[in-house]
């Protein structure tokens, strides 16, 4: 991997979990894709013209949420499974107003 493909920041927490993916987009589904001809998994692999993102597990994380999060809660991500499966899952849920009234 060249440093061309790694992010400026962050490099360790990157490649943890890239490694325990395989440098492979760890998306099962969630994006609306079955993924069926490539054993239930996106095929899409780290480098070239697709550059994988670490993010969340849960898609619907928010994002003040997810710059926390360790390794273990975090999936590798091609960009077009993690906005397809972003977007299904804020349909999913009605939206939450966080406010001055929250019990």
């Amino acid at each position: 991997m060249t440093s061309e493909t790694l992010p400026l920041a962050a490099t360790s927490l990157f490649r943890a979990v890239m490694v325990t993916a395989g440098w492979r987009c760890q998306c099962t589904g969630q994006c609306g894709e079955g993924h069926t001809r490539t054993e239930n998994r996106c095929p899409r692999t780290h480098g070239g013209r697709v550059l994988l993102m670490a993010a969340p597990a849960d898609p619907s994380t928010p994002d003040r949420a997810a710059a926390a999060l360790p390794a273990a809660a975090l999936r590798a991500w091609c960009p077009g499974c993690h906005t397809a499966a972003r977007r299904t899952s804020l349909r999913a849920e009605p939206a939450r107003q966080e406010g001055l009234f929250d019990i």
